[in-house]
């Protein structure tokens, strides 16, 4: 099986888009491919990383409509749901088409369009993907993301700042990402003294409501080199998915799902936890870059919390995590945040990443659906 390599990609503004879904998939997907230099006709697969342009606006069809607006017909289109992790299952499915040799070219684009909806509204589509027994009880993301920082805090005596610090170092690091809806810091205080949403977690311990668009082109490695010298090969990718109902895991503070996806992709690309120069990780909550942190192999169960304290994921420590500001300061339009995390570890990698540039050669990016119920973690290294 040859290798899949990435030849392009790109990103589009992150927040409150005045344009549809249909508009910002097109506009991640023609800068891709003037990213990658690829002529629309040569695309053989196109995908669509998308959780709910039906319910959102009322678009469904947005795949073929993509292929149209791209001018890539006759390639052939399909849309890739799995909730927030739809962007790394659309990662994975472009890496299968490739390394199967069923496409010599394939590009991905992953979008949503959401800002139009009111809080309350998207927080309930959201929501749609729990256990209906659960949904029915008005359980959401944020409640599961509360009762587990407050179980978390107990179990390992973490204290309440250790998270606070995760949105300013993400804030801080959002500053430098020209695509990000926050290009702000937030003051540790400011974090603490922001509204409760679900204790211990405040408004800044929350990823933002956000409309946005990022694009990938995956080809087989020989036909990167006709293309580019400076391309990305995919070295591991694994998905796995665990309990749909959280209450069941033995442990709610370990999420399966990315236990079992990197040990996948850690094997595949004959490489451990300790071969990592930088991660994106999905922080749709604070308390989610302390439990991947630890389920990846980063650091040992319990002490995530102390990693961040002592400034080992900042951008100048010994992993950086969340160069690219992560979902709390980049945004997280739920289809495209799984392809904005590889967009910015290809970045990196691509040494294109400005002021926001770190030393690395390998990278990792994990994306999660709902609260770990389906998990894609893909590693990837520099040509």
């Amino acid at each position: 099986m040859e290798r899949v390599a990435l030849i392009g990609a790109s990103m589009t503004q992150f927040g409150q888009r005045d344009a549809w879904v249909r508009e910002l998939l097109s506009e991640a997907g023609l800068a891709c491919l003037d990213d990658s230099g690829v002529e629309p006709a040569a695309i053989d697969h196109l995908y669509v990383s998308n959780m709910a342009s039906g319910e959102f606006e009322g678009q469904t069809g947005i795949p073929n409509a993509l292929a149209h607006d791209l001018a890539a017909m006759p390639a052939y289109t399909a849309r890739i749901d799995q909730t927030s992790s739809s962007g790394g299952a659309g990662v994975y499915a472009a890496w299968q088409s490739v390394a199967s040799g069923a496409s010599d070219m394939t590009m991905l684009v992953g979008g949503e369009k959401m800002t139009h909806r009111s809080t309350a509204e998207a927080t309930d589509v959201i929501a749609s993907l729990t256990h209906p027994v659960e949904y029915k009880h008005g359980v959401t993301l944020p409640s599961f993301a509360g009762l587990t920082a407050r179980l978390y805090l107990d179990t390992y005596d973490a204290p309440r700042e250790s998270l606070a610090k995760v949105a300013v170092k993400n804030h801080a690091n959002g500053v430098d990402n020209p695509h990000a809806q926050f290009q702000k810091e937030v003051d540790l205080d400011t974090v603490l003294e922001s509204p409760i949403v679900a204790d211990p977690l405040r408004l800044y311990d929350f990823c933002p409501i956000t409309d946005g668009s990022a694009a990938l082109m995956f080809c087989p490695e020989s036909i990167a080199r006709e293309y580019t010298d400076d391309y990305v090969t995919i070295e591991g990718i694994g998905g796995a998915t665990d309990t749909h109902v959280v209450h069941e895991r033995a442990d709610p503070t370990t999420m399966g799902g990315v236990v079992d996806s990197s040990q996948i992709a850690y094997e595949m690309a004959d490489m451990d936890p300790d071969d990592m120069d930088i991660a994106e990780l999905h922080d749709m909550f604070t308390i989610l870059e302390f439990l991947q942190s630890e389920d990846l192999g980063f650091f040992e169960k319990g002490t995530g919390w102390k990693a961040v304290e002592e400034g080992r994921t900042d951008r100048d420590g010994e992993l950086p995590i969340n160069t690219s500001g992560g979902l709390k300061s980049k945004g997280h339009p739920l289809g495209a945040s799984g392809v904005a995390q590889v967009y910015e570890i290809y970045a990196q990698l691509t040494r294109t990443a400005g002021n926001r540039q770190v030393d690395a050669d390998v990278g990792l990016a994990c994306n999660v659906g709902g609260f770990g119920n389906c998990v894609t973690t893909t590693i990837m290294e520099a040509n």
